[in-house]
C-alpha cells in the first residue's frame, strides 16, 4: 500500500494516538465475530493448527486492506497450550505477498515457541486490554525493527490468545516525521520503559532510552488509549 501523509492536524500526542489508534480499532472492530468463529470450532471438537489457521485467514487478509497503514503482518496467536497439536502456534500472514508464516520451515529453534514474556503477548494477557508493543527486534517474523499492536481476546473468561498487527519502525517513520516536524526539531514517541520509537530529532534514534534527570528535564504528553507518550526538548 502507497501511503500519503495528510496534513499535521492536532498535538503531537493526537497525531500519535490518531495514528496507532486505527489499528487497535480495527483488531476490536474482527474480535467479536472471530471469537463467535472459534468458540464454534471448539464446540465441534479438538481446535488444531489447520483449524485456526483457517478461521483467521479471512480476518488477517482482510486487516491489510481495511487500514491506512503501512501493515506488515497480521493475525491471531493462539495461548500456550490451547491447541491439540501444538503448544503454541502464530496463525500470521505477512509481506508484499501476504504469505502465511511457517516457523518450522524457517528454523528448527523456532519450534515450540515460548512467547509468554514478550511484551505483545504478555501486556494485554495481564491487562485485558489492546496494547502498542515496541520498538524491537522482531527475530520472530521480520527480522526488522518492529512495532506490534495487540488486542487480547477471552472465550467465557478464559484467554484464548491475542490478535494482532506488525508495523515496521522505518514505514512507521516515513508516515509520521512529516506530521510531527512541524511541531518541533525534538519530538520524540516513547514507549513506556523510555525507549523511542521515533524522533524528529537527529540526535534521537529508534531504540534510544531516555530516563532519569533527562526525562524530567522534558515536556511529556501521554497519547490516549495507549501507553506512549509525546516528549519534546
Amino acid at each position: 500500500m502507497t501511503m500519503h501523509a495528510p496534513p499535521a492536524t492536532g498535538s503531537p500526542s493526537t497525531i500519535v494516538a490518531d495514528y496507532f489508534g486505527q489499528a487497535i480499532d480495527e483488531l476490536e472492530s474482527w474480535k467479536a465475530k472471530f471469537s463467535d468463529d472459534l468458540a464454534a470450532a471448539r464446540a465441534r471438537g479438538p481446535v488444531t493448527t489447520d483449524t485456526l489457521d483457517a478461521l483467521v485467514a479471512p480476518y488477517a487478509l482482510s486487516t491489510f486492506d481495511a487500514l491506512d497503514l503501512p501493515v506488515y503482518g497480521s493475525g491471531f496467536i493462539a495461548a500456550l497450550n490451547s491447541l491439540a497439536d501444538a503448544s503454541s502456534h502464530l496463525a500470521w500472514w505477512q509481506g508484499a505477498d501476504r504469505a502465511r508464516l511457517v516457523l518450522a520451515a524457517q528454523s528448527v529453534s523456532k519450534e515450540a515457541i515460548d512467547y509468554s514474556e514478550l511484551e505483545w503477548y504478555r501486556v494485554p494477557h495481564q491487562t485485558g486490554e489492546a496494547h502498542v508493543a515496541g520498538p524491537y527486534v522482531d527475530y520472530l517474523c521480520s527480522d526488522e525493527y518492529t512495532i506490534t499492536i495487540a488486542s487480547p481476546i477471552f472465550l467465557d473468561r478464559e484467554f484464548v490468545g491475542v490478535a494482532g498487527l506488525d508495523l515496521l519502525i522505518d514505514q512507521v517513520e516515513r508516515d509520521l516525521t512529516p506530521r510531527l516536524a512541524p511541531h518541533g526539531s525534538d519530538i520524540s514517541i516513547v514507549n513506556g520503559v523510555g525507549r523511542v520509537l521515533l524522533s524528529t530529532s537527529p540526535h534521537r534514534e529508534t531504540g534510544d532510552s531516555i530516563r532519569g534527570a533527562e526525562l524530567a528535564s522534558l515536556t511529556r504528553t501521554a497519547c490516549p488509549g495507549m501507553a506512549l507518550e509525546v516528549v519534546s526538548g
